[in-house]
């Protein structure tokens, strides 16, 4: 939202009891939207089995849901400033709850991308708004207090997505993974219509369409490119999709740096702290959503584990990432994101290594150990490279950075699943002519794995030398005043 419709609402003097109605309106909203972003993970290999689909087709929707979401992320302060942060909120929520109904009834692959899709593109702005919507509501005197119930779904929905998708998937169906929102949909909008209070629009200045346009297109052609690469790397789709998405990438960099109300303000990286430190973020996320897809794959194909117990093994990552966030945003006012940035990425790289040493003899606890270390990295500097980034950019466009931030790391996460299940499908194609098979069995599952997991290991190095190189923005008072203000909506 802009700085005007960020402000105070007249009724943000009440209690936090008089808001309490409301507030659990959002929180049910978030948290159905928070949980489907890490609940349909655990759930590819039985979509591959039940679609007969390849894995570079299933993927899609998780990268396609991804996609949706970075799309619609930088509209969230526009929209609800032209037609009303309670009218978005209300409408976002339907449609995801419309997309996972529609998701729960799809009898292909093709329709559950699609599906998928439409679930991405109204859950993609229901966390800027939902965070916006709060800290105007909020007492002026209590706005941490509500921020930190807030931090209840960001933090729990994540932890318990793969475990109760693990258990729908193994014990009812997959289809639930998705069914199980309506409900919880139906009740954020009703409780959204009697309680969320309407906010005053805001004029707004003309909509961004050509970058709306090429955005999009830029990021799904060059997911669609890297990922037919796993069949053919000069194949006609995976020429056609990189080079059209490098030339929509290009054409939408031009376009945003002539705007003068773009889409993403791409301005920012002017400030080369800036760009050290969101190349550190890009590359950290790269690791975490690869993991975070790799690793329910692995534990299913080549250890023959249950969809529910891979949810259990899942879950000390968003626990120990849980513990660490707060230690890391204390630590970072005293010490400066960058030996927070470097501690976490040395976990990360512990990590990375013993996953890629993982045997198909070893049990589950040699997974859970690296896990937990990679979440406790994440955790460490997530936060405190987040603050980093609202600090660095020049104080003019402080209030464009977590649209641009959070939009990114839905792109990167779909290049990362794209780019590591292309690497981990060529490696096991080479596997399968070397031992002269058809099909892979439980060796080169785990060696393709394997493989795929030692490529992270210099993608979290590169972090680390990335991280060596950030110094501690000076800090004017007044951008972080606005920092405050415009975090909310990113």
């Amino acid at each position: 939202m802009s700085s005007q419709s960020a402000g105070r609402s007249p009724a943000s003097s009440a209690s936090i009891g008089a808001i309490l109605a409301p507030l659990v309106a959002i929180i049910v909203g978030l948290f159905m939207v928070i949980l489907d972003g890490t609940a349909v993970n655990v759930a590819i290999p039985k979509l591959q089995a039940d679609f007969g689909s390849s894995l570079s087709l299933v993927q899609w929707t998780v990268t396609g849901y991804a996609l949706a979401q970075a799309a619609v992320i930088p509209l969230a302060g526009w929209l609800s400033d032209r037609f009303g942060a309670k009218r978005i909120f209300l409408i976002s929520v339907a449609l995801f709850t419309i997309g996972s109904v529609l998701c729960a009834l799809a009898n292909s692959a093709e329709m559950l991308i699609l599906f998928r899709v439409l679930q991405g593109l109204g859950g993609g702005v229901v966390m800027p708004i939902s965070m916006a919507f709060v800290y105007r509501i909020a007492p002026p005197d209590k706005v941490g207090a509500v921020m930190g119930m807030m931090g209840i779904p960001i933090l729990l929905a994540p932890a318990l997505g793969p475990v109760l998708a693990g258990w729908l998937v193994d014990y009812v169906s997959w289809n639930w993974i998705f069914l199980i929102n309506l409900p919880i949909g139906v009740i954020a909008v009703f409780l959204g219509i009697r309680t969320l209070p309407n906010i005053e629009r805001q004029s707004v200045a003309a909509l961004d369409l050509l970058g709306i346009i090429l955005a999009p297109l830029a990021f799904a052609a060059l997911s669609y490119g890297v990922t037919e690469g796993a069949s053919s790397w000069t194949s006609t789709k995976t020429l056609v999709g990189i080079i059209v998405g490098a030339a929509a990438l290009i054409l939408f960099i031009i376009v945003e740096l002539t705007r003068k109300s773009p889409l993403l303000e791409l301005r920012v990286f002017r400030s080369s702290n800036f760009t050290r430190g969101i190349l550190v973020q890009w590359v950290s996320q790269f690791a975490l959503f690869g993991t975070f897809f790799l690793v329910p794959l692995f534990l299913q194909q080549a250890h023959g584990y249950s969809a529910f117990k891979t949810g259990l093994i899942m879950l000390p990552q968003a626990i120990a990432s849980g513990v660490f966030m707060p230690i890391g945003g204390k630590l970072s006012d005293r010490f400066g994101a960058r030996p927070l940035v470097l501690s976490g990425m040395v976990f990360v790289v512990i990590a990375a290594i013993l996953l890629s040493n993982i045997s198909a003899n070893d049990g589950y606890v040699m997974v859970m150990l690296p896990l937990v270390l990679l979440g406790a990295g994440m955790g460490l500097f997530m936060m405190p490279l987040n603050t980093h980034l609202i600090q660095s950019a020049p104080q003019n466009l402080v209030g464009r950075v977590t649209s641009l931030t959070n939009a990114a790391q839905q792109v990167v996460s779909s290049l990362a699943i794209a780019t590591l299940t292309t690497i981990s499908g060529n490696k096991m194609k080479d596997l399968l002519i070397e031992a002269k098979k058809q099909a892979p069995g439980v060796e080169e599952w785990t060696s393709a794995f394997s493989y795929t997991f030692f490529i992270l290991i210099f993608i979290a190095v590169a972090g680390g030398i990335l991280g060596l190189l950030l110094t501690k923005p000076k800090v004017d008072p007044n951008a972080e005043k606005s920092a405050e203000i415009h975090m909310m909506v990113g």
